[in-house]
Parts: structure tokens; C-alpha cells; sequence
């Protein structure tokens, strides 16, 4: 299957997360295996806010971009070509805090 461009839902988002999220693939798609596989960018100053997960995991691979993580209460900065990874019980946060978008993939998985 070959899923153009063209056919992915973007979803405009103008709150704390200021950007945008382009579903990848549809956790049919993914068999009921993975709860989301997107792209993802904020801009300057947005956030996903601090969140935990139960039950499931999450992945993020940095696109481009500069950020900063809070991994279960440890800051860090991110670049393009990390990853941040939260198991379930874990909780994360990622804020863009540079001039340019920080954009990146995220993966969430059940266990």
C-alpha cells in the first residue's frame, strides 16, 4: 500500500501545542497494536504537556529542530537525530524552545 502525502489528516492545532500532527497511520492500520504514529511540529514556544502513560508507551524521534524534555522530572535538551522514550509508568513532556519548529515522530505503543 502507498499512502500519498496528500492523503494524510493534518490536524491544525493552535493551543499550547501550537503546530501540527499528521497521522501516519491508523491504529487499524496497525492492526490495534500501536495507538498512534505521527508526525509531529511545534512551533517556538509550544508543548505536549507533562503526561504519564499506562499501559502503553511512547516513542519520539527528533525530526529537526531544538527542544527541551522533562523525562520523569529530568531536563534535558533535544536535537534532531535523538530519541525520547517513556515506558509505561513513565511520564514526559517536550517543549520546542528554539527560533525554528521542532519537528519529530511519535510512536505509541500498547503493552
Amino acid at each position: 500500500m502507498i499512502i500519498t502525502s496528500k492523503e494524510l489528516p493534518v490536524e491544525h492545532r493552535t493551543d499550547e501545542r501550537n503546530g501540527t500532527l499528521i497521522r501516519l497511520l491508523t491504529p487499524e492500520q496497525m492492526h490495534g497494536k500501536n495507538r498512534l504514529f505521527a508526525r509531529i511540529l511545534l512551533k517556538p514556544g509550544a508543548r505536549a504537556p507533562y503526561h504519564q502513560h499506562e499501559g502503553d508507551c511512547e516513542a519520539y524521534y527528533i525530526l529537526s529542530g531544538v527542544g527541551q524534555a522533562n523525562d520523569n522530572g529530568i531536563i534535558s535538551q533535544v536535537k534532531a537525530g535523538d530519541i525520547i522514550f517513556t515506558d509505561s509508568g513513565e511520564s514526559h513532556s517536550i517543549e520546542n524552545t528554539g527560533d525554528n519548529d521542532l519537528e519529530y515522530i511519535a510512536l505509541i505503543t500498547l503493552v
